[in-house]
């Protein structure tokens, strides 16, 4: 349920300034407890920010950082730039995603873009075209945090350490 009271005074915070609508729809997501932007609430920012509908999208769909689905509790972001791929990342997404019971990718392990959650919300595994610290590769964000020369061993030590951390 979108918190429309809320999305006002952040519309009426950004009101006027140069980037405005990513700092809106920054906060909005932020203050979703799942870290997402619903149909509904894009619509409704469109309206208030006059801007049209499919601009709005744009701009969520362009930019990584955003997301239209539910979050898990915790994110795991594997980088599929040249480097990485070099040095493993497609190995590092296949083995969290077994390691985690997640079943294969749609369209049969082929898409660039990945996003898959968890049943119990507990974690998303997404990839991004790149980083840009190609020196460190390959490289994985696990909840903001950049960690680079992963490798699987590691990668499941991370996540499981995250999972401990949501049951204390």
């Amino acid at each position: 349920m979108a918190n429309y009271a809320f999305i006002d005074e952040v519309i009426a915070r950004h009101r006027g300034r140069p980037g405005a609508l990513l700092g809106i729809l920054e906060a909005v997501q932020e203050d979703n407890p799942r870290k997402y932007l619903c149909a509904d609430e894009l619509r409704y920012i469109a309206a208030k920010t006059n801007l049209p509908v499919a601009q709005v999208f744009s701009v969520v769909t362009f930019y990584a950082l955003f997301n239209l689905s539910p979050q898990g509790d915790h994110t795991i972001c594997i980088c599929r730039g040249t480097a990485c791929h070099a040095r493993g990342s497609r190995s590092l997404l296949e083995s969290i995603r077994l390691e985690l019971g997640l079943a294969e990718e749609q369209d049969g392990g082929t898409a660039d873009k990945v996003m898959l959650t968890t049943p119990d919300g507990k974690f998303t595994i997404r990839t991004v075209a790149c980083f840009g610290q190609c020196a460190l590769a390959p490289v994985v964000e696990l909840d903001h945090r950049i960690c680079g020369h992963m490798n699987e061993g590691a990668l499941t030590r991370e996540v499981g350490a995250l999972g401990e951390e949501s049951h204390p």
